[in-house]
């Protein structure tokens, strides 16, 4: 069953991405890890293998999280806390209540009892009259015969012809000789392209990164393949880094990272509770 929604499972899909990565380069058994933490062997293997629906409750998947990094020298507490625990799934229980509540508020139609009769007497009413006058009966074929032998007359709707400036590729033909109106054409002012300012890279020169936090975000900073900081940062936290070749920031909520590069005006990383890796390199900026 599974009990985590579409963000946490994405959430999560990361953090064991990372714990594994970690892991493998070490050289940490996953055996050695249960033992330590005292977590089952079955739930560290269906963390890595992203088996979500194996795991259970999110709050105890929270605490396999810290363990687990805990045991790989990472910081278990800020890597924990970037799994969300507030957006919880809709239990069947709550389903099945708002489900009779909607049942409940429907409007109940209910019919009189003696409209079906009104109806069944007026139709053998009208039954009884014909047949005790087949004279009716003869006077209303005679009717619809009249009627579908009549001829319907039409009226040609007039033919509607598009003027020159509506079709311009058009050309309208007359049996008279006409003379067109003259057209006017309005000139367009030519516009003059400004100057900008070249805004080429030098593919030499260094990728600065600067990350200003408005609030609690869980990061992680790769430079030229080596990791520089793996932790939580707060709001109001202010850091920046430099690479050479190629700079990494992975983000567990894009929505609180204020991100600049090369002193560039600082825009927001991603969506809030959105994890969120951009790729910083002098020549092209991946995302």
């Amino acid at each position: 069953m599974n009990l985590l929604n579409e963000a946490q499972e994405q959430q999560l899909k990361e953090i064991s991405k990372y714990l594994l990565q970690v892991r493998q380069e070490k050289g940490i058994r996953i055996e050695e890890v249960a033992a330590k933490t005292n977590i089952r062997l079955y739930f560290l293997q269906a963390l890595d293998a992203g088996k979500f629906t194996e795991l259970p409750e999110p709050v105890y998947v929270q605490g396999f999280i810290r363990r687990y990094a805990d045991i790989l020298g990472l910081d278990g507490q800020a890597l924990s806390k970037s799994f969300n625990l507030n957006a919880a799934p809709v239990t069947t229980q709550e389903s099945h209540h708002e489900e009779t509540e909607h049942v409940r508020k429907r409007p109940n139609i209910r019919i009189p009892l003696f409209v079906p009769f009104i109806v069944l007497i007026a139709g053998a009413a009208i039954t009884l009259v014909y047949t005790l006058n087949p004279k009716l009966i003869t006077q209303s074929f005679a009717k619809q015969d009249s009627a579908a032998t009549k001829p319907i007359q039409t009226n040609p709707s007039p033919l509607t012809v598009a003027s020159p400036s509506a079709t311009p590729d058009a050309i309208v033909t007359d049996s008279q000789n006409t003379t067109p109106a003259p057209t006017t054409l309005a000139e367009s002012p030519t516009a003059t392209p400004s100057a900008t300012p070249s805004t080429e890279s030098d593919p030499n020169a260094p990728v600065a990164v600067t990350l200003e936090l408005q609030g609690n975000s869980w990061l992680q900073v790769t430079a030229d393949g080596k990791t520089e900081f793996v932790g939580e940062l707060t709001k109001g936290e202010r850091r920046t880094w430099t690479a050479t070749k190629q700079l990494t920031v992975r983000s567990g909520n894009a929505g609180a990272v204020l991100i600049s590069v090369n002193e560039k005006p600082a825009q927001v990383l991603g969506a809030n509770g959105r994890v969120k890796e951009v790729t910083y390199t002098p020549e092209v900026v991946s995302q």
